[in-house]
């Protein structure tokens, strides 16, 4: 098998890792420069924000493990593949070259054992760093049960580390995934996380210290393949965050598998759902909320009408409406339909002037969301919806929006 075909299998085996966030998007019309519609090309986000193409590819697909929910297990009738390390760093070099990516993100089956995995995957990176002195951006799938001393090596080539938890509870990992082991799995997290902090530490006391996984660690979880609810997701992710200091935490929609076990799922979660997850998630990092505020016993699964923030707002309608000229940072982020960056405008305006809702609409605030939650120095006649019935049916996003998460899982459906 020549390297192209190697990079058919395993590029294509890569679209399973929600670690980056776009694959394969075609863009019509000859010439212009770089292209997203190559093999394994992704894109990423570095730590000071820019999007970066990054080349998505397996280092191998075979496995010695046999998780029920993964394509790439050990009893899965697939072509299987293997790169070399040079074939890979090669392939980085000549894909950066023609401006297609701007660096790499790869991960791998389990081969032989985890250490070995692990030495390959990291041989790839010391061998770009060092032999083609490449200084793009570098994630690398951390390989779980691997040795501290591995980890710390890998890290020391990588800009971004990544333990996939893989599924949501400890008791889903036992059903669908008996060869891997949770405690273990966050103990690699835990590993890469303590040498994340002793290494800025010790660049805070010189500027000559060695730098471990700058862009931080990041994780993944696959939903929908186990009953677990949307609470118990949010949860462990909560947690992951508070626990390791986690970057992101990735939710990749269950997509059913050729050859599928019968404990899994026949259909596909709706894409919404993941959707959601994302939005819940963001709310628990930037805006300040608490789990137990978004889901709950009560209410276990996000409504995939609303946007988390909007669900809560209509169940708390007694602490509204807020005075947009008096609340606080942390209340006003608790507007459906004001995000971090509106806010900070608005605090900004109002050191000049009486907010209105001219200003509102300048600020391109959502309008339709947000105004029945206001008060602001001129009359708001939306005030009056605030207490009647029907107020989540007025202020919903249109149904057009929720259907492009369909549209976009029917023209995925075809892929097995």
């Amino acid at each position: 098998m020549d390297v192209a075909e190697k990079l058919e299998v395993l590029a294509g085996a890569a679209k399973y890792d929600a670690s980056c966030a776009s694959s394969g998007v075609r863009r019509s019309g000859a010439g212009g420069l770089g292209s997203s519609a190559r093999a394994g090309v992704c894109h990423s986000f570095t730590p000071d924000g820019r999007c970066v193409s990054l080349l998505k590819i397996l280092y191998t697909n075979h496995c010695i493990f046999d998780c029920h929910y993964c394509v790439n297990r050990r009893s899965s009738p697939i072509p299987r593949a293997r790169f070399t390390a040079d074939e890979v760093a090669r392939l980085t070099i000549d894909f950066y070259k023609r401006n297609y990516v701007e660096g790499l993100f790869l991960s791998s089956g389990i081969l032989r054992s985890p250490d070995y995995t692990m030495e390959q995957l990291t041989q790839v990176a010391r061998q770009l760093r060092t032999q083609h002195a490449f200084r793009g951006y570098i994630h690398l799938k951390a390989i779980p049960h691997c040795s501290g001393e591995l980890l710390a090596e890998a890290g020391r080539w990588a800009d971004r580390l990544s333990v996939n938890i893989e599924l949501p509870t400890r008791a889903d990992l036992e059903l669908l995934a008996p060869d891997k082991d949770g405690r273990q799995i966050e103990g690699s997290m835990q590993e890469v996380c303590a040498r994340i902090q002793t290494s800025r530490a010790e660049r805070r006391e010189s500027a000559r210290a060695a730098v471990f996984a700058p862009a931080g660690q990041s994780t993944q979880m696959i939903i929908g393949a186990t009953p677990s609810t949307d609470a118990d997701i949010l949860h462990t992710a909560d947690r992951l965050y508070r626990s390791y200091r986690l970057r992101r935490v990735y939710y990749s929609a269950f997509s059913p598998v050729p050859h599928a076990d019968q404990q899994l799922p026949v259909e596909a979660p709706p894409l919404v759902r993941e959707h959601r997850l994302y939005q819940a998630d963001w709310l628990l990092r930037y805006y300040d909320f608490a789990v137990d505020e978004i889901v709950g016993d009560d209410l276990p699964q996000l409504d995939l009408e609303l946007d988390p923030k909007h669900a809560w707002a209509l169940r708390n309608r007694d602490r509204f409406p807020i005075d947009v000229n008096r609340a606080d940072r942390e209340l006003l982020l608790r507007v459906p339909g004001l995000g971090v960056r509106n806010v900070q405008r608005i605090l900004m305006l109002r050191r000049q002037h009486a907010v209105r809702l001219s200003d509102l609409r300048r600020l391109r605030v959502v309008m339709k969301r947000a105004q029945p939650f206001l008060i602001t120095a001129d009359h708001n006649p939306a005030l009056a919806q605030l207490d009647r019935g029907g107020l989540a049916a007025r202020t919903r996003p249109g149904e057009r929006q929720l259907l492009l998460f369909e549209t976009a899982r029917s023209a995925t459906s075809g892929e097995f």
